[in-house]
């Protein structure tokens, strides 16, 4: 059941990960009233459970549709300008942005995107969002 929701790699992880996941699986589906009935169930520990249970999740249906950057830009006209020209020729729609005032001569950026239309991977576009002029860093806050 749970192999169907991980993605890519899951060899590398410890299988109380999968787990995990499993278990949270169980109580959402209210197979399982409690955690203590879902973690003996799947094989973990209840501190395992609780330990990781912030830090795993399955992904939607429509995972990596929605996703958030953080970017640190130097403070001269045009950078978020050509940030915004790029997402858009890659099909991504902005949700939210978020500009903080420039501090030190750098400025934070946060944006939130709907990616379902992205033309490329997320990966690949934070490769090219950080070879941008004027672009010190660009990190990947959060997906849906």
């Amino acid at each position: 059941m749970i192999k169907d929701y991980l993605i890519v790699n899951k060899k590398i992880l410890p299988d109380y990960y999968s787990k995990v996941v499993e278990a949270r699986i169980l109580m959402e589906s209210s197979q399982c009233k409690s955690v203590s009935d879902a973690v003996k169930k799947v094989g973990i520990s209840r501190s395992t459970y609780y330990k990781y249970k912030d830090y795993i999740f399955t992904p939607s249906k429509n995972y990596g549709r929605k996703f958030t950057l953080s970017f640190k830009l130097a403070d001269h006209q045009g950078i978020l300008s050509n940030i915004l020209n790029l997402l858009r020729d890659h099909q991504t729609s902005i949700i939210t942005i978020h500009q903080d005032i420039p501090i030190n001569q750098a400025a934070i950026v946060i944006v939130t995107l709907d990616g379902q239309n992205l033309t490329i991977t997320i990966d690949e576009l934070i490769v090219i969002l950080e070879a941008l002029d004027g672009v010190y860093s660009v990190h990947l806050i959060a997906m849906e």
